[in-house]
Formats: structure tokens, C-alpha cells, sequence
């Protein structure tokens, strides 16, 4: 049976080229993730409050590089696209900001980030949101962001806010955390906003 639509955007879409470098246009750098990351999102995953909002740990730097070999990869497949946020003037990693959950013939995708602890509360997850979300939006020709936090994660909030991501709803308990199954709040841009 035929649909009666195309694809918004076809399969090759990110693909065709290299995955790009994105400045952010304040002194952020969205960059295709390194092997010498390593060390440093080890780092990152040591901290506490990453760890009661993220699904994830990071037990070793070795583990970090099969992450990262991963991340590099996830560009061809077109599901997943991660970007290492650095400070443009000395390349120190600052945090990351993705899109997953990509569907191309929707052109959908949920974007998701994280910082380090020594820039939290300084800007740097909406300016680099910001960027992704002009690149994506306008650039690739996607039609629909999304972006999900947990009710509490009251800095994630401000950020969906901050950065046009209008707040949609809340999916009761929604996703298991450490501590338990977490009610999400569910906020989308979509192109023309």
C-alpha cells in the first residue's frame, strides 16, 4: 500500500557529507566528537548531579572510547547525530549536545545535552541548543524537535524555555532514573517557530 506522502527529508540527508562543526556564534564550538575526548567526559560522568539526571555511568576512560567510537559512527547511520561541545578558544570540553531518536521521512528528532559541572549555570546548554536547533531546523530542514526532561530537573526546564521549546505536556512516569520512574515534561520546537 502506497503513501501518500514522501519523505520529508530522504535517507542521505546528514550522511551525504561530513558531519559539520557548528559555531555557536558566543565563543562555543559544536564539534564531531574525539578519541582524546576520552579522559575528560570520564570526568564528567564522575559528577553527581550528572548522574541523577543522566541513565548512564562511566566506570572507565576505556569505556568512554567505545562510547565515543559510537558517537563518531552514529553520523552514517542517520538515528543519532552527537556533537562535543568545546570552548571555541581553547577547545576544552564543555559538555554535549545531540539529536537523537532522528526519524528523516518525519523529520523529527529529540534533542538531548549535557554540561560539566565547572560551567553549569553559565549559558552553555542553551547556546549550544540554540545552535543545534538553528542548524537543524533551518538548515537540514527538519520539522520537529523535541525535548524531554524530567519534572524536577528544574535547570533542564529553564533551558527547554530559554531556548523557544515550548512546553507540550507531561508523560506520567515516563522514564526510570535511579531513584525511581520520573514523570517527564515533553517540549518541542518546530520550524517557523
Amino acid at each position: 500500500m502506497p503513501y501518500l506522502t514522501r519523505p520529508v527529508l530522504p535517507a542521505g540527508t546528514l550522511s551525504r557529507a561530513p558531519q559539520p562543526t557548528i559555531p555557536t556564534g558566543d565563543g562555543l564550538l559544536l564539534r564531531p566528537w574525539r578519541a582524546e575526548d576520552a579522559p575528560a567526559v570520564h570526568a564528567a560522568f564522575q559528577d553527581p548531579v550528572l548522574h541523577r539526571w543522566h541513565l548512564r555511568a562511566a566506570d572507565s576512560e576505556e569505556e568512554v572510547r567505545g562510547w565515543i567510537t559510537t558517537w563518531q559512527r552514529a553520523w552514517e547511520r542517520e538515528r543519532s547525530v552527537e556533537w562535543a561541545v568545546a570552548d571555541e578558544a581553547d577547545d576544552r570540553l564543555l559538555g554535549r549536545v545531540a539529536l537523537r531518536e532522528i526519524v528523516l521521512g518525519d523529520a523529527v528528532a529529540e534533542v538531548a545535552y549535557w554540561t560539566t559541572a565547572a560551567v553549569r549555570g553559565r549559558g552553555v546548554a542553551a547556546r549550544a541548543t540554540t545552535a543545534l536547533a538553528r542548524w537543524a531546523l533551518d538548515g537540514i530542514g527538519f520539522q520537529r524537535l523535541e525535548l524531554s526532561h524530567s519534572v524536577t530537573n528544574e535547570a533542564s526546564c529553564r533551558v527547554a524555555r530559554k531556548t523557544g521549546f515550548a512546553l507540550e505536556g507531561t508523560k506520567r512516569s515516563a522514564l526510570l532514573h535511579a531513584d525511581g520512574w520520573h514523570d517527564m515534561h515533553l517540549h518541542a520546537r518546530v520550524r517557523g517557530d
